[in-house]
């Protein structure tokens, strides 16, 4: 059985573990974190199936099976949420814990990472991975000093044909050189005059400009009230073009400053 590491996130507990070298979360977990009152509908109706799966879970109360969620999973969860906490809990897992667990292994914060480094064993395999890790930066460097500027972000738009989030976004730019989170993103679309600034309903939705661009495009959501009222949320989305457009600016940016 896969071994649990517990992270915590504003006082909730967020389990995770490695499966295949890859990280996953307890479904129930993230969806509570981020503030979801009924889990269950919100991992139904928000997480692709093919993001999920059953697994058994050692827990203080015994063996359960539990719903477990991949980095994709996550996304979509907190991505469909308008809760408070949805965006600092994505900024949270994408710039610290899974950085950390495909470094280590686990979430490291000071306490840990002493207690680990007191390891004499830990300390061996953490040499023996820097001495690798420094040998891939040196081939990543070469290589791509020797690369086209349209080879630089051809993965990134290599899924253009979807819409996409702006936080899914900052993170293909990121994944291209681009140090940026969702935050600084909206901040920086805004400023452009991509996204609209004005406070308001209209908070963070593309502005004309962009959408004569054809840079975005708003998703609405409909959604049924106990009290029997019909909200209707409206969230950007990045298009294909959007992505190109987007990712080349940054990069145009990057070598040019």
């Amino acid at each position: 059985m896969n071994q649990i590491t517990p992270f915590n996130f504003e006082g909730n507990q967020v389990r995770t573990v490695l499966i295949d070298n890859e990280p996953h979360f307890v479904g129930k977990d993230v969806a509570i974190a981020i503030g979801y009152k009924n889990f269950r509908d919100a991992l139904n109706k928000h997480v692709k199936s093919k993001y999920k799966r059953e697994s058994q879970i050692a827990t203080p109360s015994g063996i359960q099976m539990m719903t477990l969620i991949s980095e994709p999973g996550v996304y979509q969860l907190a991505g469909q949420s308008k809760l408070p906490s949805a965006e600092p809990f994505q900024d949270w897992i994408y710039e610290q814990v899974l950085p950390s667990i495909r470094k280590q292994g686990a979430y490291v914060t000071p306490k840990t990472a002493y207690e680990w480094m007191a390891d004499p064993d830990n300390m061996i395999q953490f040499l023996e991975k820097y001495k690798s890790a420094q040998q891939e930066v040196k081939r990543l460097h070469d290589e791509n000093e020797a690369m086209q500027p349209k080879a630089l972000f051809a993965d990134a738009v290599s899924v253009s044909s979807t819409s996409i989030l702006v936080g899914d976004l900052a993170k293909l730019i990121k994944q291209n050189g681009v140090d940026i989170g969702a935050n600084r993103l909206f901040k920086w679309l805004r400023e452009k005059g991509y996204l609209i600034n004005r406070k308001g309903t209209d908070w963070n939705m593309p502005t004309q400009r962009s959408m004569e661009l054809k840079l975005f495009k708003v998703k609405e959501t409909s959604i049924q009230h106990s009290d029997g009222h019909v909200s209707v949320n409206k969230t950007p989305k990045v298009t294909g073009k959007g992505q190109q457009y987007f990712i080349n600016r940054f990069l145009n940016d990057e070598r040019t400053a």
